[in-house]
């Protein structure tokens, strides 16, 4: 297919999140024949329900907001036809009293309080004895994603999600991914208290270095049957290029501002490549850093992708303008 026949542009920012996109392709389509000359992209193209979709990922190494735009801005250089887009992979939860964040949940972007669904939490400024103040103002994603995520979210409340058997799916057709990609065992799913941190030079593991002392954990009750698990939150997302491994810092923003998730890219994506932000919990965004739960998360936010994607009919995005448009018009 030529590369205009695509019109659904999905980036994501590591390798995990890119082998977890490609796991919900219903087909998988022959690499382009041509791509712009400066366009450095990988790109693995294929179909997701009844949309033609392009999938690129950032460099091996490259994290944050510039090295997102320049992913976007090639992507559409070489794929011109695109009019809808997506950032999709793992982020770190913002728990809180309102908000029962667990590794495994997924967050979407969405538009809250004035703010368009992201916000750069490093490009503000904090004044004292006041709250942080975000000095520059992002895009909110696209009302033809925004309503299929509230067709979504309606669908889901009433006859529940089906993503845990999605991902089951997809690993079975793709056996190699069990180990790293399967649903980690709930008892690894700790919360520590905000005081407790584990230090940047210990190598070893948080069960060892941190424990399951009670005194240490936010004790959460186990979720019941008729809760959706994974859950999904929908609102605020805080991006910035370093990662955010502070817990007081993060309860702070969550308090004040509502933040439900942090990650590195999508601040760089929003006013270049209008798009919908969805990320799988993978971590708790403080200094108890594992991957354990990084392939579980990328999953099980391609999964919700994908179901988002099959509630837009291809048509409605035919009459969607072309970014390049948007850009430069």
């Amino acid at each position: 297919m030529a590369n205009g026949g695509y019109t659904v542009g999905w980036i994501c920012a590591i390798s995990t999140e890119y082998v977890a996109a490609q796991a919900f392709l219903d087909e998988k389509h022959d690499r382009p024949e041509y791509v712009s000359p400066n366009d450095n992209n990988d790109y693995t193209l294929g179909k997701v329900g009844r949309h033609n979709v392009v999938i690129a990922v950032l460099p091996d190494g490259e994290y944050g907001t510039s090295s997102a735009t320049m992913v976007a801005r090639d992507m559409l250089h070489s794929f011109p036809n695109i009019r809808v887009g997506l950032m999709v992979g793992i982020g770190g939860g913002a728990p809180s009293p309102k908000h029962d964040i667990r590794l495994g949940d997924i967050v979407v972007s969405a538009p809250r309080d004035g703010r368009g669904g992201v916000f750069q939490h490093d490009f503000g400024k904090t004044i004292q004895d006041h709250s942080f103040q975000t000095t520059g103002f992002l895009s909110q994603p696209p009302a033809i994603l925004r309503t299929a995520m509230n067709g979504l979210k309606a669908q889901y409340e009433l006859k529940g999600h089906q993503l845990e058997t999605a991902i089951s799916h997809a690993i079975q057709e793709n056996p190699k991914l069990r180990k790293k990609y399967k649903r980690p065992d709930p008892s690894n799913d700790r919360l520590y208290r905000s005081e407790i941190t584990h230090s940047a030079n210990d190598a070893t593991s948080c069960a060892t270095a941190c424990g399951n002392n009670l005194s240490k954990l936010i004790l959460r009750p186990k979720r019941s049957e008729d809760e959706d698990n994974p859950e999904i939150h929908y609102g605020l997302i805080a991006s910035a290029n370093q990662l955010m491994k502070d817990a007081t810092v993060r309860d702070r923003l969550a308090a004040e501002m509502d933040v439900l998730c942090f990650e590195m890219e999508a601040a760089g994506l929003m006013n270049h490549f209008p798009c919908l932000v969805i990320r799988g919990i993978c971590d708790y965004s403080d200094s108890h850093k594992n991957k354990e739960w990084q392939g579980y998360a990328a999953m099980v936010a391609a999964a919700y992708a994908k179901d988002l994607l099959c509630r837009i009919p291809p048509n409605k995005v035919e009459t969607e303008m072309r970014i390049n448009d948007i850009l430069s018009g």
